[in-house]
């Protein structure tokens, strides 16, 4: 071993923390700080805007607070104004619009399902994960569907009045049931 690289290495550590915590080494290194400091802040701010931005925060936060003190599910407001609309279709007297108010309403209650955390490739799948106690009138709701299928692939298909209000009434009741609908 070689006798001049005898080398104290407590002695080393004092040495290099004394010349970086040197006024003449900091003011050297100022600008550089205050350049990363610039970039971290402008970082900083980027992510905050693009969270409230894309309404993230809003989702997860805003929304469970809502459901705690409320003890309704987020969005029910929503949901109600739509299906007033849906409602107001029957009031025309076109049967055109009583299609039109079942594509809606089972549109509605299919993205119900899926925003409740009920996953599956078809509304038909997502359905027969609802047990029948948290959807007592699932049969029905299934029927409906299925009147809503006949609707959309066949354009001679007839649909009365009170055939359409029965049916907005099966899908009224299964909202209601899921506490969807105020």
């Amino acid at each position: 071993m070689n006798p001049n690289l005898n080398i104290d290495f407590s002695e080393l550590l004092v040495n290099v923390t004394s010349f970086l915590n040197s006024l003449e080494f900091q003011a050297k290194i100022f600008p550089i700080k205050t350049a990363f400091f610039a970039v971290s802040g402008l970082f900083a701010g980027a992510i905050l805007f693009i969270l409230l931005a894309t309404h993230y925060l809003k989702w997860l936060f805003i929304e469970d607070l809502v459901q705690f003190f409320t003890s309704k599910p987020y969005g029910t407001k929503k949901i109600t104004r739509a299906w007033g609309k849906v409602v107001k279709r029957l009031e025309g007297g076109v049967e055109s619009e009583y299609k039109l108010a079942i594509i809606e309403a089972d549109n509605m209650f299919d993205a119900s399902l899926k925003r409740l955390g009920y996953l599956g490739a078809s509304m038909e799948e997502r359905m027969q994960k609802l047990a029948p106690a948290t959807l007592p009138n699932i049969s029905q709701v299934l029927e409906a569907h299925q009147t809503r299928n006949s609707i959309v692939h066949d354009p001679d298909y007839r649909l009365t009045t009170d055939e359409a209000r029965g049916m907005l009434n099966v899908y009224e009741q299964a909202f209601r049931y899921l506490q969807i609908l105020e």
